[in-house]
């Protein structure tokens, strides 16, 4: 235990020393004759060089016309590709009594998988106050955008408590509200009432008493896991018509969904126990928790008496997700990780390959990251793009990610903030979690 603690402490430590540099003023960084994906729309601009300079993206223009300063840090990056840092939309961090070591290695993960920002979807009394140490660069990880702790039917017994915690939440400087299960229609339209004079976003879950059609008409800007259609469906009958129609309304709605598609392959999917743990990016979690994932996927598949229903719950959320892409919907990235074998950063990328599944294009998908994040968050200014003027938030990686979702995690390196972390620097970090968590 002693020696466990000690490594932990080294953990914290280097992550500290990460961020010290994060925080100091970057040196300017030229991505020479690299291809941009500027996600603006689907194109590549060849052989363009990329001026980086005070954290934002300073020059974009052909490699035979822009100047190289002096004092740049040269990436020379002849066949790859630059494209903007991907954003986790349903993410979350541990209970902060699992201690700052394991949530700087979760932040940690993030970052290296090249998600520069995430929306934590669950969320603790400390992390609003984590949220702005990552942004002053006290902490290494993504900029973070912090949700409530959960209004559920627990937190929330009456309109009235409603109402309270509204308000308290928006004071102690969350960005969104988290809407759980077991609220009555009472407590949600007060929550979404109070949430509009405040101004403040709320998104979640679909709860049993509200219903997907009230939760539309309430403009609940995000639904998660799209929680709320199969319930508004009957399985066995459900034809393409009618899932193009809880499409239409949810894109008149002006509600986005953030699908999770992935995790949900595993809750009503075929994976044994021993397939899922042979997951390689398990390495960097702590053991408890796979023990954790191991003993809730043995319940599950104990539990579950027909695993052709579990199929065809997985085949109607893959002709939803086409129908709500196909009717404009915005759709957001995120993969609820960590949850059940999805670890962070890690996941979105099985995430991108479980979106393509359902018969999204390499660039829909790509988009549910980048631009549309963004355009989600009203920080349209800020990032999803690579624009000058824009935060320098980026992936370089080795293959055409409009091609093939799969190039995006063949990582030469990520930029944060216009810090740049090379493959090698990254698999430096990488190595020091794995070496903890096998103590």
């Amino acid at each position: 235990m002693r020696k466990r603690i000690s490594l932990l402490v080294l953990l914290v430590f280097a992550f500290s020393c990460s961020a010290g540099a994060q925080s100091q003023k970057p040196q300017p960084v030229a991505f020479i004759n690299v291809n941009v994906v500027p996600m603006d729309r689907e194109r590549i601009i060849e052989n363009q060089t990329v001026i980086i300079r005070d954290g934002r993206i300073a020059e974009i223009g052909p490699s035979t016309k822009v100047k190289i300063p002096q004092d740049a840090l040269r990436v020379e990056a002849q066949g790859k590709y630059l494209m903007p840092g991907l954003a986790e939309m349903h993410g979350h961090l541990p209970h902060p009594n699992q201690g700052e070591a394991v949530a700087n290695s979760f932040l940690v993960l993030f970052v290296a998988n090249g998600v520069t920002t995430v929306r934590g979807m669950f969320g603790f009394p400390n992390h609003p106050a984590l949220r702005d140490r990552i942004a002053k660069g006290e902490v290494l990880g993504p900029r973070l955008y912090a949700a409530s702790p959960a209004l559920s039917g627990q937190s929330v017994p009456n309109a009235e408590e409603a109402e309270k915690l509204v308000r308290k939440y928006k004071q102690d400087g969350f960005d969104l509200l988290k809407v759980h299960e077991g609220l009555s229609k009472e407590s949600f339209d007060r929550i979404a009432q109070v949430a509009n004079e405040l101004g403040i976003r709320l998104g979640g879950h679909i709860p049993n008493d509200v219903g997907l059609v009230r939760a539309l008409k309430a403009r609940q800007s995000s639904i998660e896991h799209l929680d709320g259609y199969l319930e508004a469906v009957d399985l066995d009958t459900v034809d393409d018509a009618e899932i193009k129609k809880l499409a239409m309304m949810t894109k008149e709605a002006g509600v986005w969904v953030t699908p999770t598609m992935a995790l949900w392959q595993t809750f009503m999917g075929t994976d044994t126990v021993e397939s899922l743990r042979q997951r390689p990016e398990l390495k960097y979690m702590p053991q408890q928790m796979i023990n954790q994932w191991t003993q809730q996927r043995t319940n599950q598949i104990a539990n579950n008496q027909n695993p052709q229903t579990g199929l065809k719950i997985i085949g109607f959320r893959d002709r939803l997700l086409k129908a709500l892409s196909d009717a404009g919907v915005g759709v957001l990235l995120g993969s609820d990780a960590p949850q059940l074998f999805s670890v962070p950063g890690f996941s979105l990328h099985r995430e991108m390959h479980a979106m393509i599944k359902a018969g999204m294009t390499p660039y829909q998908v790509i988009e549910s990251g980048t631009r549309k994040p963004a355009v989600y968050l009203n920080a349209e200014k800020e990032f999803g793009t690579v624009e000058v003027g824009k935060r320098a938030d980026l992936i370089l990686v080795d293959g055409n990610p409009l091609k093939d979702v799969s190039n995006v995690s063949k990582r030469a390196g990520v930029m944060l903030g216009g810090k740049w972390m090379a493959e090698s620097y990254i698999r430096s970090m990488l190595d020091k979690i794995a070496a903890t968590y096998a103590q």
